[in-house]
């Protein structure tokens, strides 16, 4: 995208597969330039091919067996009452299923509960990589018109076909209103009950049916001038304007709730005077429950949700340099300046049937705004000596949105020194400003439907057992979510400072230490951290036995966004968590980057390099509201999962047509699942090698995870996958192999 122009055309084909099977893709890229007379361009075409890998090709997490605490099978078919007894089915109902979800549903029990119809095998039904198509694009272009003036205009489209699995389709009893207790009064029993189903794959008439698709279009367009003026083009100029848009139709299956309600329960026949509940006579022996639908029944409760989400932005700005606004004995001094205005707006467009209880488990937010901006900014370069070099750089910023306005101005300085030729101290300066993203600030109510672990409740009535083994590990709850318009925006503050020696042009080793601080931070609240807080604010300690200030405003906040079940049989029982965006009072990393490079030429062997990078945090705390405690976010029962230190390493070398690269990525070692402990550091390693057949050809190789290392074990993970996919994946040992062609031109 850089370059002006390009001589020759060059197709690069990329084959990728992995060893243990699924997610092969594919990538081709053709690039090329053209000139004549004024006019100049380069051009490229990237299309890409990406299989899925589906959850069930990994050993690692095709099945609930794969769980190193909680090893129960999935309720595919569960029947309950109202104090969460399971109802047994009985054998041989479950054996009457036992060609659902790939032959691997079974008569199931779930200790302290009781009996279901379930399998081991559902939980794969999910895409670790995605299906995915895409086409991206590129032209930059531009026409001379004098020798102090030109006109460019840079495009770029993309379009992408995603088509990802998250789950199967499930259903329990909802109301009306939305609510997610699932209980009703059989009439046929006298009792009430809750159903429970899961779809299977069979059902669906196939997992195709189950993918959420994402179409997507995105462009940008840059038109502009650019040039010199003055004496001897002393200033250079350049003003352009930019607009870009993202376009997109998102699809996704959901189950009509009312429609299933009547298909399972028949029609609703009152409301039963004793318990509150709807009446249905839904028959003694749950016969509907039991029995699997066909695809043309599955059709009958099922459609796809409908988004268009869209967004825009617009932005003209103009620059103006000059690298010697003056002298100073040391040499010039070079100084830029820009102004620029803008406006951006975004509209979700839900599916409107998507806004109210009218699929099960959703109700979902709107969420449409715009905002304007503007900015003026300036950079300068001064060399104070001959080996001292000051350089400073500011704007001011300002936004208006939802009612509000705001600005501010930032900036920072640096100097570099050098005491000898071979030593470079280096330090600097800054102070940053960001508005809240749109969505965080006009994003409306709305509901989603995941589960939750009561962690209180673990903790209180089954204190012995592991979190995974809890019976409140994997509640069903809802999640109430808006946007806040208050949100302000985040500001920090950044120093950093250091040496780097390089006493030869092939070895140079540098050290920096660097400290950052948040305010303000906008950060979206997360369902599990508020669980864990309730749950060691009402006890007033953490799982390890930290103590616990139960009045800091963090406590009283985490109690009050947790709704329970106020009176009867179901007293506190978790119904629900509210959550919204908030303004994080205070955030402060600190920590030391070191980098080495080494060059070793030979005149028989070739060259070798080596590079290393290491980063040490030496502290990283946390406060969410001001009068909180100061959290340490590098312990393990912080309620965050980071490393306290991460590093790559690489190795290379060349020899005549041959290049070979071996890099290995290390991660420190995180909190373990429970927070009581960490689990160890880990390495991954890559390895690449090309060979030029001729100026003009080139194969490559590339080998990721070339060990094929996995996860590294948790044994308290009990959440599925059954490991921290922030960090680590399970696609195992991959293969990429890539032929580069280049007609015409130069060699590669």
């Amino acid at each position: 995208v850089l370059k002006q122009s390009a001589d020759g055309i060059r197709f690069d084909f990329r084959q990728g597969l992995t060893e243990d099977g699924g997610g092969d893709s594919q990538r081709f890229t053709v690039t090329a330039g053209a000139s004549r007379g004024g006019f100049h361009g380069v051009f490229g075409v990237e299309l890409l091919r990406q299989k899925p890998l589906w959850a069930y090709d990994r050993e690692i997490q095709d099945s609930t067996k794969d769980s190193p605490t909680n090893t129960t099978a999935r309720r595919a078919y569960l029947r309950f009452d109202e104090y969460d007894d399971y109802l047994d089915p009985g054998a041989a109902t479950c054996a009457g299923l036992s060609s659902q979800n790939g032959g691997t549903t079974y008569y199931a029990n779930r200790p302290r509960y009781g009996y279901f119809c379930g399998s081991d095998e559902a939980i794969g039904y999910g895409t670790i990589l995605s299906d995915r198509k895409g086409l991206n694009s590129y032209a930059s272009m531009g026409y001379t018109l004098s020798d102090r003036t030109e006109l460019f205009l840079d495009l770029q489209y993309s379009h992408s076909d995603l088509k990802l699995f998250s789950d199967v389709q499930s259903w329990l009893y909802q109301d009306e209103n939305g609510s997610e207790d699932g209980l009703f009064f059989n009439a046929d029993t006298g009792m009430v009950e809750g159903w429970q189903r899961q779809f299977s794959p069979e059902e669906m008439g196939g997992l195709s049916k189950g993918f959420t698709r994402n179409r997507s279009d995105s462009f940008t367009i840059t038109p502009g001038v650019k040039g010199t003026f003055g004496d001897a083009d002393q200033w250079g100029y350049e003003v352009a304007f930019n607009h870009a848009e993202y376009r997109s139709k998102v699809r996704f299956p959901q189950i009509i709730a009312e429609a299933a309600n009547t298909f399972f329960l028949g029609p609703k026949l009152g409301v039963d005077p004793d318990s509150g509940y709807a009446i249905f006579a839904a028959g003694a022996n749950a016969a509907r429950l039991y029995k699997p639908l066909t695809p043309a029944e599955y059709d009958l409760i099922s459609q796809d949700a409908v988004y268009n989400p869209r967004s825009r932005t617009d932005n003209l700005s103009a620059t103006i340099t000059n690298r010697a606004l003056f002298e100073l004995p040391a040499g010039p001094v070079g100084f830029a300046a820009v102004v620029e205005a803008g406006n951006q707006s975004y509209n979700l467009k839900p599916d409107p049937l998507a806004l109210k209880p009218y699929y099960y488990g959703l109700v979902d937010s709107d969420g449409k705004g715009d905002r304007d901006h503007w900015g003026v900014g300036y950079e300068v370069r001064a060399p104070l000596l001959n080996n001292l070099e000051f350089s400073t750089a500011g704007r001011y910023d300002h936004y208006e949105f939802a009612g509000n306005g705001f600005g501010k101005f930032t900036y920072n300085a640096g100097l570099e020194y050098r005491p000898i030729s071979t030593v470079l101290l280096r330090a600097a300066y800054g102070t940053g400003f960001r508005a809240p993203d749109l969505h965080y600030v006009f994003s409306g109510p709305g509901n989603t439907h995941p589960s939750g672990t009561d962690y209180y409740r673990c903790r209180t009535e089954e204190p012995d057992e592991d979190i995974g083994d809890c019976s409140f590990s994997d509640e069903g709850i809802v999640a109430h979510r808006n946007g806040n318009r208050d949100l302000q925006p985040e500001t920090s503050k950044s120093f950093n400072g250091g040496v780097v020696w390089q006493p030869t042009r092939n070895f140079s080793l540098s050290l920096d230490y660097f400290r950052v601080e948040l305010t303000d931070q906008v950060r979206d609240m997360s369902l599990d951290t508020i669980l864990r807080d309730e749950a060691d604010c009402r006890l007033g300690r953490t799982q390890s036995g930290t103590a616990v200030d139960r009045n800091s405003p963090t406590c009283k906040d985490a109690i009050a966004r947790v709704e329970r079940q106020a009176t009867g049989p179901l007293a506190g029982q978790l119904i629900g968590v509210f959550t919204n965006p908030i303004n994080i009072a205070q955030e402060t990393t600190s920590g030391l980057d070191v980098a080495a490079r080494l060059r070793v030429p030979t005149d028989r062997f070739g060259e070798f390099n080596v590079s290393l990078a290491y980063t040490y945090v030496d502290d990283h705390t946390f406060q969410q509201y001001p009068g909180d405690p100061t959290i340490d976010k590098l312990a393990f029962d912080s309620g965050y999962y980071i490393p306290r230190d991460k590093g790559t390493a690489s190795v290379s070398w060349a020899l005549n047509k041959l290049t070979t690269t071996l890099q290995g990525q290390y991660l420190g070692k995180l909190p373990n699942y429970d927070e009581d402990a960490y689990i160890s550091d880990s390495w991954m390693f890559n390895a690449s090698a090309q060979y030029d057949l001729t100026d003009h050809v080139r194969l490559s190789m590339t080998v990721n995870n070339l060990f094929d290392e996995g996860p590294v074990k948790d044994p308290t993970y009990s959440a599925y996958p059954y490991y921290d996919i922030s960090w680590f994946d399970s696609v195992g040992r991959s293969y990429y192999f890539q032929l580069t062609y280049k007609f015409g031109g130069a060699g590669l």
